[in-house]
């Protein structure tokens, strides 16, 4: 059974950071690629960023280009997303993805998710 479980969300203050993990288990993580979506409060699902399965190709959201570092560890089945100068309207839930293919995508979309990770920017 494919499982995804985010974790490291939790409440900081505008400008500050955060640590996004998920942690995969049950197929060969190595084989795919996989992606960071959000969900604000009261708004539809948002693409931020995607990784190719051996983690050299990354793509990134506009909104969150230059702030955000997405990465994998394939010995340890983990993908990462490091979040920088966080705002406000970074606020929400995070989930990653399993991916379909090998690629880093560019929109939302997985056939398997995680619960997600709640996010708080607030001072």
């Amino acid at each position: 059974e494919v499982q995804l479980v985010e974790s490291g969300g939790g409440l900081v203050q505008p400008g500050g950071s955060l640590r996004l993990s998920c942690a995969a288990s049950g197929f060969t993580f190595s084989t795919y690629g996989m992606s960071w979506v959000r969900q604000a409060p009261e708004k539809g699902l948002e693409w931020v960023s995607s990784i190719n399965n051996g983690g050299v190709s990354t793509t990134y959201a506009d909104s969150v280009k230059g702030r955000f570092t997405i990465s994998r560890d394939n010995a340890k089945n983990t993908l990462y997303l490091q979040m920088n100068s966080l705002k406000p309207e970074d606020a929400a839930v995070y989930y990653c993805t399993k991916r379909g293919g090998k690629i880093a995508y560019t929109n939302v979309g997985g056939d398997a998710w995680g619960q997600g990770t709640l996010v708080t920017v607030s001072s």
